[in-house]
């Protein structure tokens, strides 16, 4: 297929890419820049700008446009860019595919469990109900999927991939917390009991690819099968890491190191989601369990490549 995809320099993106590619698929990619590649297309989220001529012969789009959400702290200023950065970029690939007389079958549009909101033990599917949309992330996540709503009613099949944290050697979380780890100075994070939901890096690429070559539609859960308490999650780092994890981080802490809303809305926030969608259409998991994904990802020995679906 011929597929065109925004937020293509990202961590997701670039793997996807690269999957893609090597099944075949012709990618294209959309950019803010001036093109320097026959692949590229530019277009201006900004100002509303997207030529239509950049789907022709496209029969997918993949959107994975976003500023990170947990890279700064959430001054006004950044949760106005994260949020511009997700809706501006919807809303106009929704619009200008709606649009079309020949639209690409396929809309892919990244979202995330944030629509769960802070839930403590409760386990989520995707028939479950949204979180209280006074949280920040559960207004913004479903502000996201409603932009998307032109493609729906033009008759595109709409996808939207509500992701966990996405696990990957060198990444913002494995990034920080390993080299704390090694130092013998790692720890639960508040009293450890709060839910994450979580995949790795190759299977989130594996699933989307997924969502692409099959026929499923709405929201789709991107998580593995187990999620874990965040004191499972420490335990399993540091024993495989052989170091201990009995420096807990006091939640007053973390909410004054990263600000008390981020830190509510991320660290300290229970979810439990499970991808229920997704198993049930046959999806394998390659790490299905945090022991196998941490040791995919971070032990010296390890075989596992990167995902090529």
């Amino acid at each position: 297929m011929k597929i065109l995809i925004s937020g293509a320099s990202g961590l997701i993106g670039t793997a996807l890419i690269r999957t893609l590619s090597e099944a075949g698929h012709e990618v294209n990619r959309l950019v803010r820049r001036a093109p320097n590649s026959a692949g590229e297309r530019q277009w201006s989220p900004a100002v509303g700008h997207l030529d239509p001529a950049s789907f022709d012969g496209v029969e997918v789009v993949v959107n994975l446009s976003g500023a990170g959400i947990g890279d700064r702290r959430w001054t006004d200023k950044r949760r106005r860019e994260i949020v511009d950065s997700r809706l501006d970029t919807t809303r106009l690939l929704a619009r200008t595919m709606a649009a079309l007389d020949e639209p690409p079958h396929t809309f892919v549009s990244q979202s995330a469990i944030g629509y769960y909101g802070n839930r403590g033990g409760e386990v989520l599917n995707e028939s479950s109900d949204p979180g209280s949309v006074d949280d920040f992330l559960t207004k913004l996540t479903i502000d996201w999927e409603e932009a998307a709503d032109p493609a729906v009613e033009a008759g595109l099949r709409v996808v939207y991939p509500r992701t966990g944290l996405v696990l990957a050697s060198g990444t913002q979380l494995l990034g920080r917390l390993v080299p704390l780890f090694k130092a013998g100075i790692g720890g639960p994070i508040g009293d450890g009991n709060q839910w994450w939901s979580w995949i790795t890096l190759r299977d989130e690429v594996a699933a989307l690819v997924s969502l692409i070559e099959g026929d499923l539609s709405g929201p789709v859960n991107l998580v593995a099968p187990n999620p874990v308490r965040n004191r499972e999650f420490v335990k399993a780092l540091g024993e495989l890491l052989r170091r201990p994890t009995i420096f807990r981080v006091p939640r007053l802490a973390i909410r004054a190191a990263m600000g008390p809303e981020m830190a509510d809305e991320l660290s300290l926030s229970s979810t439990r989601v499970v991808p229920k969608r997704l198993a049930e259409s046959g999806f394998t998991f390659a790490d299905p369990t945090i022991d196998v994904a941490l040791r995919s990802l971070l032990a010296p020995d390890r075989t596992a490549q990167p995902a090529t679906a």
